[in-house]
């Protein structure tokens, strides 16, 4: 079977890896848009247990990206101007890049090399695969012309971010509210490498319209967001990279399939980047459709079939509690009415999936805290 994967990205290069680990003798090429080296944002963030697949499957692969991790034990929320520790949040971060680098190198030692600057512009044109994998993002080519078939929903969520760096180290995942004659700002801050550091900038509809945002260049905006956020900066500045504002695109398909196209990661389905879990979702597609195809190495149909009855519920279960985190962050404006130790709670239970009683296990030091408090 010759199998074309579009995008090389996290999923498209750990599929195109583990494929071709498995059953070296499959024909099969990635094809990648931008350059090698090209991307966006700075790092990405995996909570404690998101890499334990990779323990439990692919020691290998976790044992070259391990020296790249950056890891702390807790989280911080920032709320006029006090910080508020939630212990027992445990996380790691690396750069996007390094673990595209990583992957790369992975899927090079199994005979596998991306061909990058190649935009597939029309999927038909890749008639001669037995298999097309659309692991090429939220406005995947691969899905595009049979979303019909796949059933595609794409909404969004009102909020605007733009996705900075910075030199100021960060010592853990931080969030902070900042009050602004503008309007109501956050910002998502965590290490990824060394000493850098993710920025992520979001604010409401309303504060957006008010900075006039919408009318700025990249520059002033960026200027702006180090104005607002200065105190947390300590002088520092932002770094750009396509740092544009964005409004989060929720992406869901009713079928992951179609004929012989099939999509992963973002192309799939999308969870709001304030849980965590886009990259860690993509990297268990693509361990979960490569089992499929090998337990069903002449049944494509069957295949695809098991790939989504295995994933589907796992990440519906997800993408409900990123929908709540969002919805949270869509009316976190009104949240910062409230006194910090409630805000914090307020934050920390947002998805769902944190009742007081296990947070209590979790976090005993904030939860005793903000008990003594009430």
């Amino acid at each position: 079977m010759r199998v074309a994967i579009v995008g090389a990205g996290p999923a498209g290069l750990y599929l195109a890896y583990r494929i071709k680990r498995a059953r070296p003798e499959v024909e099969l090429e990635v094809f990648e848009q931008n350059p090698a080296g090209a991307t966006f944002g700075f790092g990405v963030v995996f909570s404690e247990r998101a890499l334990q697949f990779l323990a439990e499957d692919d020691a290998e692969s976790l044992a070259a990206l391990a020296p790249h991790l950056e890891a702390w034990n807790d989280s911080i929320i920032v709320h006029r101007g006090r910080r508020i520790r939630i212990d027992g949040m445990g996380y790691t971060g690396i750069g996007r890049l390094r673990l595209l680098d990583v992957l790369r190198e992975r899927a090079a030692a199994v005979g596998v090399a991306p061909r990058y600057e190649h935009a597939i512009d029309d999927p038909r044109s890749l008639s001669g695969a037995g298999l097309i994998v659309g692991a090429d993002g939220v406005n995947s080519r691969v899905r595009r012309d049979l979303e019909a078939q796949f059933g595609t929903r794409i909404t969004h969520f009102s909020n605007r971010f733009a996705w900075f760096g910075t030199r100021k180290h960060f010592g853990a995942l931080t969030h902070t509210f900042v009050q602004h004659p503008l309007g109501c700002f956050n910002a998502h801050h965590h290490p990824h490498a060394g000493e850098l550091s993710t920025f992520v900038v979001e604010v409401d509809a309303a504060t957006f319209e008010r900075a006039g945002f919408e009318r700025m260049d990249l520059e002033r905006a960026r200027a702006v967001c180090e104005q607002v956020f200065a105190d947390t900066l300590e002088g520092h500045e932002l770094v750009s990279n396509k740092s544009i504002w964005r409004q989060f695109p929720r992406v869901s398909n009713e079928r992951w399939s179609a004929g012989n196209r099939v999509l992963l990661g973002d192309a799939a389905h999308t969870a709001h980047f304030s849980i965590g879990s886009g990259t860690r979702l993509a990297l268990e597609d693509a361990i979960a459709l490569s089992r499929a195809l090998e337990h069903e190495p002449d049944d494509l149909p069957a295949a695809l079939a098991a790939y989504e009855t295995a994933r589907k519920p796992i990440v519906a279960k997800l993408v409900a509690a990123a929908d709540a985190s969002a919805a949270w962050y869509e009316r976190f404006g009104e949240h910062m009415a409230l006194a910090p130790m409630d805000f914090a709670m307020s934050y920390i239970t947002r998805s769902g999936r944190v009742d007081r009683e296990r947070l209590r296990r979790l976090a005993p030091a904030f939860v005793a805290e903000y008990e003594a408090g009430h």
